[in-house]
Formats: structure tokens, C-alpha cells, sequence
């Protein structure tokens, strides 16, 4: 062979090894499926194992860049919609918290078992402690995004003003410019593009998910198990006064940790993307090696 030849052969391999490791994180769709219920999972990367979770009424799409982030890192993360989102289909009705974490736990046991750290955005957070509490042996750590206060304080005037901003914001026949408001309201700091989550919302999954809340009782779900717990709070969040940021540490001592990302707000990862992958990348490493 001549030696042209041999140093195209040999940049022909260096190509296909540098290109091996994009393919390993192509993004892959696929169903889960036990009794009557289908769960569309998107999954990427390799490594341990990070599962994905919206807040209420919204799809996992909301996660494309920061789950391609996480990847990145040297994970294999995990995305799977929430039933009446995208292609995940089952009952819808008389549900509580437990029947989502059987979902998450499908998921999980089909990838492998995990043990996996679930990253639960505001509603998420819920089902990833209820899903730790169920199923201690599949979940290593939970990730607390975004999560409103365990009760407001006294006094606190802001309730009703940000429950009704929620619902406004998902209310699709609502005017886009009532919707913005919401949004600005109570997801977005100021400076922040609210226009990024006109979609994405789900009408028939966000009641379906405020119905299985309210059937739940706060203390089956709230201490997550015995599992790691990270709290990672937005400074401007209204959903979380910052007389009540210590909540979680008061509560659990050294089982969790808190961070708190300067200049965002309620929807936070959009806003913070960046910073909130370093600091679940870096609380990961401290845990134990599953």
C-alpha cells in the first residue's frame, strides 16, 4: 500500500473514533409499556443513569438543551413523557402520585435498574420523591429544581396571585399576551425570554397531575425515602419565600444540600441552564458509586 493510501486509512479510523462517541449520544425515542399503560421514554448519552422530570402539565421537551448538557458529562439521561404527553398513554382519572412513580420505576427497570438520580422540576420533584419513597433500590439521589415551599409562611400574601398566574399561563385559549404576563409573573426573571414556554403546556396532563396532588397526602411524598436529596433553588423564585430556603437542610440535616442560582426564577433551567448542570453534575460526583 502506498503511503498516501496508509495515511488516508489511518485518518479514516481516527474519523470513525472521533465520531463513535456522537453516535453513542444520539438522541433514541422509545415506549415502555406494563398493563394498560405506554410511556415514551427520549434517552441519550451513556454512563449512570439521570432521569429527567417536568413540572406539571408540561412534556420533557422543555429539557433539550439541558438534557444534551447532562449527556455531555458522562451520563445516560433518561426523559420520559408524562402520560397525555407526546406518545405516553394511560389512565387519566382517580390517580394519585403512586401511580406516577410506577411509571418512573417502569422506566428505570427497562434501561436496567438503575439506581438512578431523578432531576424533578417543580411538579417533578414530587413524583421523583414519591418514585424514591416506593422504590428505594432504583433511585441513588433526588434533585429538587424549582420546588415551592413545603407551606408558606404566615402572612405570606402572594398565593392565590401566583396559583391563578399558573393556571393562566397553560390556558391555551387564553390571549398570548395574558399568557406572558403570567409567565413573567411567575416563572420568568426579569431580562428572560417568557416566549420560550407559550408551548408546551398540556391541558389534560396538568389536570390529571393537580388531581393526583391533591389525592396524595404531602408526608408519603415529601421526605423522598431515605435518598440524597439536592435542593436547587432559584434566588427569584416567588414559589419560594427566602425565609423558607433552609427548609430542606432544617428538615433532613445531612441527607441534603442546597444551591441557590442567582437570576432566575420558578422555571429556572431555560433561564439557568448552564449553572443548574454544574451543580447536579457536581452533587452526583459526591455520591456513592451506585
Amino acid at each position: 500500500m502506498k503511503l498516501r493510501d496508509l495515511a488516508l486509512a489511518g485518518l479514516s479510523a481516527c474519523l470513525l473514533v472521533s465520531l463513535a462517541p456522537v453516535a453513542q449520544a444520539e438522541r433514541v425515542r422509545e415506549i415502555v409499556a406494563y398493563d394498560d399503560v405506554r410511556i415514551e421514554v427520549i434517552s441519550e448519552g451513556r454512563g449512570p443513569s439521570v432521569v429527567l422530570l417536568p413540572g406539571r402539565g408540561r412534556d420533557s421537551l422543555d429539557f433539550d438543551d439541558f438534557a444534551a448538557g447532562i449527556a455531555k458529562a458522562g451520563f445516560r439521561v433518561l426523559r420520559p413523557q408524562p402520560r397525555g404527553a407526546g406518545d405516553s398513554h394511560g389512565p387519566m382519572q382517580n390517580l394519585t402520585l403512586h401511580d406516577f412513580a410506577r411509571d418512573i420505576a417502569a422506566v428505570i427497570r427497562h434501561d436496567g435498574g438503575g439506581p438512578a438520580v431523578i432531576v424533578g422540576h417543580a411538579f417533578g420533584n414530587w413524583v421523583g420523591r414519591m418514585t424514591a419513597t416506593d422504590y428505594p433500590d432504583l433511585v441513588r439521589g433526588v434533585v429538587i429544581v424549582a420546588a415551592a415551599a413545603k407551606a408558606y409562611p404566615a402572612g405570606f400574601a402572594g398565593a392565590k396571585e401566583l396559583s391563578d398566574a399558573v393556571k393562566k399561563a397553560g390556558d391555551l385559549t387564553k390571549p398570548e399576551a395574558e399568557r406572558l404576563e403570567a409567565l413573567r409573573m411567575a416563572f420568568f426573571a426579569p431580562g428572560h425570554d417568557a416566549r420560550v414556554w407559550l408551548a408546551g403546556w398540556h391541558p389534560e396532563v396538568d389536570e390529571a397531575q393537580f388531581a393526583a396532588g391533591r389525592a396524595t397526602k404531602q408526608s408519603e411524598w415529601w421526605p423522598g425515602g431515605k435518598a440524597p436529596l439536592l435542593d436547587v433553588q432559584a434566588e427569584l423564585d416567588p414559589f419560594k419565600p427566602r425565609s423558607m430556603m433552609n427548609e430542606i437542610k432544617e428538615e433532613f440535616g445531612a441527607r441534603a444540600e442546597i444551591v441557590v442560582i442567582p437570576n432566575a426564577s420558578h422555571a429556572l433551567i431555560p433561564e439557568q441552564p448552564a449553572a443548574v448542570t454544574e451543580a447536579i453534575v457536581a452533587w452526583i460526583g459526591k455520591l456513592p458509586t451506585p
